[in-house]
């Protein structure tokens, strides 16, 4: 049950926990969905936490591209931990509490993760215009000063934009149900619980949000126009079809990332859906990161032969 405080001001009663109902709508499914979880989780860790050690102890990987996504693969492991420790242990706990602190917490480090891969996402497409469309100037146009700035950069603005928005929360009293219809604390679910007006919040959430979004994605797609238009305008046949393929498989998960996101946090009405909006934070919180280390490494031949060449020594 939740833990209450009275209110001086209003006589309400302020609740303090809430309780995660999550996937409570399949108890039949709880261990399977413990034993998926739990493997997605695994794999993700390994995935990107792997990745990770490989490009900061492989000298050879030391530029732009494997930086981005070195940083990449650690916002993903943040954004995975951030949620699905807590959901596993929710399939076996009978009250499934987690307290207001720790529901502030856990979308902070969420919204930071998603945030930071925001900008990541938009320096890698940057980066490989440049290498595309001007291989020749690559390393004047994408030095390494310039590839600090940007990763500093996206950490900078993945901590502001989710202090504001976790700053904004502490704004909301809770003093109805105590019931978060998610696997996780987000913020359309808390506003529906808040007895006080969310306008504010609601307001931040688009302008901010949309904001985030809509500057990565432009980043992204004039990137992708470019490459295209370099891509189709080669005359080696090998050369367009290894370009398309690569620029192919990192614009699908892309694609999927930004549209999950648009789809939760910047349509109308998004906030009343409901468990609707489950399966699409499933795809941005925790499919995303397990996908992310096999379409940017497995098709990239020097992770690969790196890869192979440590298996070796070892």
């Amino acid at each position: 049950m939740s833990t209450e405080v009275d209110m001086t001001e209003d006589n309400h009663s302020l609740t303090t926990e809430f309780i995660l109902i999550g996937f409570t709508d399949h108890p039949e499914l709880r261990i399977i969905l413990f034993l998926v979880f739990l493997t997605i989780y695994l794999i993700t860790m390994v995935g990107n936490l792997g990745l990770v050690a490989l490009i900061f102890t492989e000298h050879r990987l030391h530029t732009p591209m494997y930086i981005f996504l070195g940083n990449l693969a650690l916002m993903d492991s943040c954004c995975s931990s951030a949620i699905t420790p807590k959901m596993l242990q929710n399939f076996f706990s009978k009250d499934r509490i987690i307290s207001l602190y720790e529901c502030m917490a856990q979308f902070y480090f969420l919204c930071f993760a998603e945030t930071a891969d925001c900008f990541l996402l938009a320096a890698m497409a940057f980066d490989r215009y440049v290498a595309i469309c001007n291989p020749l100037q690559y390393h004047t146009m994408m030095s390494k000063k310039l590839c600090l700035q940007m990763t500093t950069g996206a950490y900078i603005a993945g901590n502001m934009h989710s202090m504001i928005h976790t700053g904004f929360l502490f704004r909301l009293a809770f003093c109805r149900f105590n019931q978060i219809n998610h696997f996780f604390c987000d913020v359309l679910p808390l506003f529906k619980l808040s007895c006080v007006d969310t306008y504010i919040n609601e307001l931040m959430a688009f302008i901010f949000a949309g904001s985030v979004l809509i500057f990565s994605i432009t980043i992204v797609i004039i990137s992708y126009l470019f490459i295209l238009f370099t891509i189709f305008t080669m005359k080696s046949n090998k050369g367009r079809g290894k370009a398309l393929s690569t620029c192919a498989s990192h614009f699908l998960s892309v694609s999927i990332f930004y549209g999950s996101l648009l789809f939760m946090y910047v349509r109308p009405n998004s906030r009343n859906e409901g468990d609707k909006a489950i399966p699409a934070a499933i795809f941005y919180t925790l499919m995303i990161p397990l996908l992310n280390p096999f379409i940017y490494s497995l098709r990239n031949k020097e992770v690969i032969n790196v890869t192979k060449k440590i298996m070796k020594i070892s």
